[in-house]
C-alpha cells in the first residue's frame, strides 16, 4: 500500500508510473533503439543436438547455459522427455514464403517489426512471431535466437 503526503504527490506519482507504463510499449521502442542491432542483444550462442539425442537431453544442455526454454517447432501433438529430437522437429519450408533474413546486423526497429507485423515479406498472412532465428547473411549458419523477451528486455535496462 502507498502513503502519499498530499494529493499533488499523488497525482505527481500516479503520472510518472503511467508515464513509465507507455515508455515500454512497442510504439515506443524504436525511439529507444538509437542505432542498435540484434548483436546488441547478445544472444547465447545456437546450442545444436542431434536428431537422435533425447528431448530430455536437449532440456539439460539448454539448461545447463542458462537458456530460458527450448524452443520446439511442433504444430500438434505432445512430445515426452524420453522421445528423440527427431520427433519434435519440423522442417523448414522454403516454398511456403519468403524467408526473412535476420542476421547479427539487424536493426532492433527492424526485429520489432518482425515480431508484430502478421505480414511476411512479401506481403502473405502468418501469425506473429515469438522468436527470430539469427543466421549469417548467407543463410548457412545459425548463430542464435532472439525472442521477443529479449528485445524487452534490452529496452527495459538501456538508459
Amino acid at each position: 500500500m502507498a502513503f502519499y503526503s498530499t494529493g499533488s504527490e499523488a497525482f505527481a506519482r500516479e503520472k510518472l508510473s503511467s508515464t513509465a507504463e507507455q515508455s515500454t510499449s512497442p510504439s515506443s521502442w524504436a525511439d529507444k533503439y538509437r542505432g542498435a542491432t540484434v548483436e546488441d542483444l547478445d544472444p547465447p550462442p545456437a546450442l545444436s543436438v542431434s536428431p537422435n539425442d533425447l528431448v530430455s537431453s536437449a532440456m539439460l544442455a539448454a539448461y545447463e547455459r542458462d537458456f530460458t526454454h527450448l524452443t520446439q517447432l511442433l504444430k500438434e501433438g505432445t512430445i515426452k522427455e524420453s522421445d528423440s529430437v527427431s520427433a519434435a522437429m519440423q522442417r523448414f519450408n522454403r516454398k511456403r514464403g519468403l524467408y526473412q533474413v535476420i542476421t547479427m546486423e539487424t536493426p532492433l526497429e527492424e526485429l520489432e517489426q518482425f515480431f508484430e507485423t502478421e505480414t511476411g515479406p512479401n506481403g502473405e498472412k502468418r501469425e506473429k512471431q515469438e522468436f527470430a532465428v539469427v543466421t549469417d547473411a548467407s543463410r548457412k549458419f545459425v548463430l542464435g535466437v532472439v525472442t521477443k523477451g529479449d528485445l524487452e528486455e534490452f529496452v527495459k535496462r538501456r538508459p
